[in-house]
């Protein structure tokens, strides 16, 4: 995501690029990210999630998955945003290698009715980067697992995930290949199709730029979860021993604006208390975690556990 931005903001050259990324979570600019994942299964599986510049919804990315991104240089008065136009030298591609891709919906690939790739774009200036996914070898129970979550927990205005049927490129090969020898194949082909390019290696200088980005951007909480819109959530658990305890949050940019607790749970002291301490702290399990360290449980929930109570949060 780093190395994307740089290019569109930095050089003036058009650009093609195919890259992985390990398992991952990429949400799109204008997504809430709690309510496109499922925050146990990424946390169980160690996967990363990272917001976007571009629009559109969230995919998931594996080493299985290879990704591509052209940053074209555009007329000014050219304003469109054609997805179609931008795809084809990809569809070419494809269809050189006997793939009987087709474009379809808004900004999806598929291959007989079935998507295998995603796409998303965004402009700077006079430059426009789109990019998107190309489903290889896609452990597809991962994907339908990590971005699974209960959408009646939020009600917020974000844009919300279409849940789509998918393959996998490797299974309408006519001969197998690995997703290497896919990405050199489809190199070769833009390579044959723009005629005149030649390959950049990143300098010292632009790695450390790009370091600064991943650092300062899309490694921080802020910019990967804190940017989501205005969200209510809400959830209700029924604990071991403590009765059954439903929240209900009002977040603004990832912080919490108003807590309440209801249930049929007993308390010693005013649970008012715990809610006011809530305002104001970040939608983030550590944070909260941290919070509830420092409080008496059983001060406000009796017999209720801290991890049950944790789970009430996401």
């Amino acid at each position: 995501m780093a190395v994307e931005e740089y290019l569109l903001k930095n050089r003036e050259d058009e650009i093609f690029m195919l890259w992985q990324n390990a398992a991952s979570i990429i949400v799109g600019k204008y997504q809430n990210t709690l309510s496109e994942i499922n925050m146990d299964y990424v946390n169980e599986k160690g996967i990363q999630v990272v917001r976007r510049i571009t629009g559109g919804g969230a995919v998931f990315h594996d080493v299985g998955n290879l990704n591509f991104s052209f940053i074209k240089n555009r007329d000014e008065n050219d304003k469109s945003i054609d997805f179609e136009r931008y795809l084809q030298p990809i569809l070419t591609a494809l269809k050189q290698l006997n793939i009987d891709a087709r474009f379809e919906g808004r900004n999806d690939l598929v291959i007989d009715g079935k998507k295998f790739s995603g796409n998303a774009m965004t402009f700077y200036n006079n430059r426009v980067l789109m990019h998107g996914t190309l489903l290889f070898s896609t452990v597809i129970s991962d994907l339908s697992q990590a971005l699974k979550t209960d959408k009646e927990k939020f009600n917020d205005k974000s844009v919300k995930s279409v849940a789509s049927r998918v393959t996998n490129i490797s299974e309408h090969l006519k001969t197998p290949m690995t997703v290497l020898d896919f990405k050199d194949k489809i190199m070769d082909c833009i390579m044959q199709q723009e005629g005149k390019g030649a390959f950049y290696e990143l300098t010292a200088n632009d790695l450390q730029k790009i370091s600064n980005l991943e650092q300062e951007k899309y490694r921080t909480w802020d910019w990967n979860f804190g940017r989501s819109p205005r969200y209510n959530f809400s959830k209700k658990r029924r604990t071991r021993y403590g009765g059954a305890i439903e929240l209900v949050l009002q977040v603004t940019n990832g912080i919490i604006d108003d807590a309440r607790f209801y249930g049929d749970f007993f308390a010693q002291g005013d649970i008012s208390e715990l809610e006011r301490l809530l305002i104001g702290k970040k939608h983030d399990k550590e944070t909260i975690k941290n919070l509830l360290e420092t409080c008496d449980i059983n001060h406000f929930f009796n017999n209720v556990m801290l991890e049950e109570l944790l789970e009430v949060f996401f």
